[in-house]
């Protein structure tokens, strides 16, 4: 059974047409890397497989259900949502905010356990910050609260993990440094992964697969093959010189870490 599945799916917002005849699959721990220019509708792309928009038309499974069915099992899908500021004084440490991803897993009126803690640290640990537990959440540099929020989405028996822009605002090394992270967890934790970012050679170097949208299904393959595809000429429209140009130094350079 694939992980994720997109047939012919069809979304409209506001009166807007945002995707048409988007199809897809995606195998159990795969690394799906989702692209293309601003606008094009991938923000959306994972809402759709969340089941936080509708679809207009076509049919979403997420391990083997319809997206937002998934009841007592809703823990294993993990998601890392854009970058928000967090307030220097907001009044939570990280092994509190990590907590709120066992949420789903208590149930109503369920306390907190000594598993539930185990489990959290579990999650930090993983990520390389269980230093940092007891540390105000507001005091954490960007690359940590990725970190932290990477944590959240993993301390529940996680399958399926979909990250949305999870670099935005880190500098390169810290950038690289994050995807060279989730693809060692991925693997290690046996994960699917999807995850949707601007920067199409720095998530190249680590899926092992690709789809590039905009609005439309323009190319899915290894990644390779889609850094080097002509549809990204039409994906990417006015914006694929500079593109190119960012691919030549990419290959001059002996290609991704």
């Amino acid at each position: 059974m694939d992980a994720v599945t997109f047939e012919k799916v069809r979304v409209e917002l506001d009166g807007r047409l945002v995707l048409e005849d988007i199809s897809f699959r995606v195998g159990q721990g795969a690394f799906l890397g989702v692209i293309g220019p601003n606008g094009a509708g991938k923000t959306t792309l994972l809402r759709a497989m969340l089941g936080l928009v509708p679809t207009s038309g076509g049919s979403i499974r997420v391990l083997g259900r319809a997206p937002g069915l998934h009841g007592a099992e809703a823990h294993m899908i993990g998601y890392v949502p854009q970058r928000e500021t967090i307030a220097r004084t907001f009044p939570a440490t990280v092994a509190d905010v990590v907590m709120m991803g066992r949420l789903c897993c208590m149930g109503r009126g369920r306390i907190l356990r000594r598993h539930d803690w185990e489990e959290v640290h579990r999650g930090l640990e993983l990520v390389g910050i269980e230093h940092l537990a007891d540390r105000p959440i507001g005091r954490l540099s960007g690359g940590e609260v990725r970190r932290a929020l990477l944590a959240q989405a993993l301390c529940s028996g996680t399958r399926l993990l979909v990250l949305d822009e999870p670099t935005v605002g880190l500098d390169l090394p810290s950038e690289l440094e994050f995807y060279s992270l989730l693809r060692r967890l991925q693997r290690e934790l046996a994960l699917t992964v999807v995850c949707v970012s601007h920067d199409l050679l720095a998530l190249a170097g680590q899926a092992s697969e690709l789809i590039c949208i905009n609005r439309v299904m323009h190319v899915h393959g290894d990644p390779q093959h889609v850094v080097h595809s002509h549809a990204l000429r039409e994906a990417y429209s006015c914006e694929f010189d500079f593109l190119a140009g960012e691919i030549a130094h990419h290959d001059r350079a002996g290609g991704a870490a």
